[in-house]
């Protein structure tokens, strides 16, 4: 084995170490050797090392204190304690002043190559083995597009390239990234087929194989409504699936979690699917039953069609012949500084049986990263736009609700989303009427055109139960990782849009969704 790494060994008996040193050597390591503390501080300060073992019991400066002026001079250097002594406070007291690794004597020569190996080719041998099981995955994969999928098959399919995807961020250096998002391109190119084929039996067939947006309330937050409890239900406005598996990392201490997923109805944003979930409607029969959410084809205002997530969350527990007293709670949190003062009154709303609440972060970083270079070049890629979410969490007033929570002993919690969003990479032309909607993943008005193989053309709303607006209205929603330009400046903004975060189409990242039930530990 070809090797560069230096190491230190720190030990008054030096001598009788010789043949630790030799199979060392043998490895390939360069290895210098020191008797006392005050000579291994002077040759870290000149000298630059990968590792060093240290003793702990030495005479003059001991182990702890060498340590100690080691990490003034080198704060990442990592340093293996060796020592005698099995104490428990020993150990600790040296945990805090942080060693990397802790062996007790007498070390034995494989002791000693595995410290090295954990230490200092961790990353090179488990990157050799993610590499080799990708490739196995890869064909696996490859073979299962091949074969007739069901929806269950699709959700597990989403898991295992959603998996790999976060699994490459840790190995940038493997130089898969481009064969994995060449697979999800093709994956999501036979979604989209799966998706035309069966949407209209789902939205059909009160017993379809996968539970919908409008399905949500009635089977995974009602049945866990009654007296002695309180329920608080998190709808993250544009939450991907792997921004989720960031969350439960970090929520992992606390508690334990139940999950579920489910596919968001189509257009995949948040007027129809938001209101979909709330309603327990589809958009057409919430136009029926709330003629003033649909007013008028020209409203679009997707906010605006938001507003009245409470009565409508209301009107289906009263459908479903609930009654809750004290009566729901509804909070919408759309900054940073109302998050907090509700972080702050959390406990209050324990009091209610239910408290439903919408955070809109996430759908702002989305279309916040479109129109910002300096969000762009933060996270330029979807790994960076995960380890963005990761850094929003720590430090948002969501983590700080969930964490209040997990000390209740009566609070059941349940999270989800109304949709992902996919990062748009092409453009799609699209000729329409000035009258036509302005989003970039689907579109409805009159006189629509696009290319049948880049968009789904429903030239009937009713068929996807969707607001008709007039006779002539009609939609078209994107696919794979497609975008809707006009012809009119189409170079412009297909610059402008390329690589940005969008919904309202049909992709894997904008449907496949995960609805979480929280145990706290």
């Amino acid at each position: 084995m070809e090797s560069s790494k230096k190491i230190l060994w720190v030990d008054d008996e030096i001598d009788l170490l010789r043949p630790h040193l030799r199979l060392l050597e043998q490895k390939g390591y360069q290895v210098d050797t020191a008797a006392n503390g005050e000579d291994a501080v002077e040759m870290v300060k000149t000298k630059g090392y990968d590792l060093v073992f240290l003793d702990e019991m030495m005479p003059g400066m001991g182990g702890l204190q060498t340590l100690s002026a080691m990490k003034n001079i080198s704060p990442t250097l990592p340093v293996v304690m060796v020592t005698k002594s099995e104490t428990e406070s020993l150990m600790e007291e040296a945990i805090g002043s942080k060693i990397t690794d802790y062996l007790v004597k007498p070390v034995n020569p494989s002791q000693i190559l595995m410290a090295c190996k954990k230490i200092l080719e961790a990353k090179k041998i488990s990157g050799a083995q993610v590499s080799r099981d990708y490739i196995k995955e890869f064909q696996n994969i490859n073979l299962t597009l091949s074969t007739p999928l069901a929806e269950e098959d699709w959700i597990d399919l989403y898991l295992k390239v959603t998996n790999w995807d976060m699994e490459l961020d840790a190995h940038p250096e493997i130089g898969l990234r481009q064969t994995l998002q060449d697979q999800k391109r093709e994956c999501n190119a036979e979604f989209g087929k799966f998706v035309e084929r069966n949407y209209h039996r789902w939205i059909e067939d009160s017993k379809r194989p996968i539970m919908l947006s409008p399905d949500i309330v009635e089977r995974c937050v009602i049945p866990e409504l009654n007296e002695h409890t309180s329920v608080f239900f998190f709808v993250i406005d544009c939450l991907r699936l792997d921004q989720w598996l960031i969350m439960e990392e970090l929520l992992a201490e606390y508690f334990t979690f139940h999950k579920q997923y489910y596919f968001s109805i189509l257009p995949t944003a948040t007027p129809y699917a938001r209101n979909a979930i709330f309603s327990g409607y589809f958009p057409i029969e919430i136009e029926k039953q709330f003629p003033d959410l649909w007013s008028s084809e020209d409203d679009h205002d997707e906010n605006s069609r938001n507003r009245f997530e409470h009565q409508l969350i209301d009107k289906l527990l009263e459908r479903k012949r609930i009654q809750l007293k004290p009566e729901s709670k509804y909070i919408k949190i759309l900054d940073a500084e109302f998050g907090r003062q509700f972080e702050g009154n959390i406990l209050s709303y324990t009091k209610s049986r239910l408290t439903s609440v919408v955070v809109n972060f996430v759908d702002m970083l989305a279309h916040g990263r479109s129109d910002s270079a300096l969000l762009k070049e933060i996270a330029p890629d979807e790994a960076a736009y995960r380890s963005l979410t990761r850094s929003w969490f720590q430090h948002s007033s969501l983590f700080g609700m969930l964490k209040t929570l997990a000390t209740q002993k009566n609070v059941k919690i349940i999270l989800t989303t109304d949709h992902g969003s996919v990062r748009c990479m092409r453009g799609s032309k699209v000729i329409g009427d000035r009258e036509a909607s302005a989003n970039l993943r689907f579109k409805f008005g009159r006189n629509l055109k696009v290319d049948s193989k880049q968009a789904v053309f429903v030239k009937s709303p009713i068929e996807y139960k969707l607001p008709r607006g007039s006779v002539t209205t009609n939609y078209v929603m994107a696919k794979e990782d497609y975008f809707f330009v006009y012809p009119t400046e189409y170079n412009k903004y297909l610059s402008q849009y390329r690589d940005s975060f969008q919904h309202g189409g049909i992709s894997m990242e904008e449907m496949i969704l995960p609805i979480v039930k929280f145990e706290p530990k």
